[in-house]
């Protein structure tokens, strides 16, 4: 079977050691995580996990599975591409003189990137979007030489009204 990328969005109870039983669940399992961002919700006491993960039909059924039989875990939504929003965060110091700083401005400004920080040698460059479009970012950036990167994993939610947020 084919491997496809999976967002799951999982709420659980904010307690002390779930990240570590959420992840020894895939270690046990056999099963690799893509990226892991654990935060606290809008609700008390919960937080969100959002898990990415490379996995065919069967696989992914079997985390979801898994997943919902750990106690402090309240909720797991197989977030849908097609009707959810997910986006990084990335951070890429570059290489920038006076002489090209200009152009590294520019591309930056082409993909809705902020200049946060600017050295004599380098500036730091701040983007948010898909990993589509930070890839793109980097491809245009690495030209100028990239001194150093730092990239968050996906966060991601359902669009429209409907919450995965558990009612209580």
């Amino acid at each position: 079977m084919d491997k496809t990328r999976h967002t799951l969005s999982v709420q659980v109870k904010d307690e002390d050691g779930i990240i570590s039983r959420v992840t020894a669940m895939f270690t046990r399992r056999g099963f690799s995580i893509v990226s892991l961002v654990s935060a606290k919700t809008e609700s008390k006491g919960i937080a969100r996990l959002t898990i990415v993960v490379d996995a065919d039909e069967y696989s992914i059924e079997q985390i979801t599975k898994q997943l919902n039989k750990i106690i402090p875990v309240l909720k797991v939504v197989r977030l849908d591409e097609e009707r959810s929003i997910a986006r990084s965060l990335m951070l890429v110091k570059v290489n920038a003189s006076n002489a090209n700083r200009p152009q590294v401005v520019d591309a930056a400004k082409l993909f809705r990137a902020r200049v946060i920080d600017v050295a004599p040698e380098s500036v730091i460059i701040e983007a948010t979007g898909t990993p589509a479009k930070l890839r793109a970012l980097l491809d245009v950036l690495e030209p100028f030489g990239i001194r150093e990167l730092q990239r968050s994993g996906v966060i991601a939610m359902n669009r429209g009204p409907k919450s995965t947020t558990p009612t209580r």
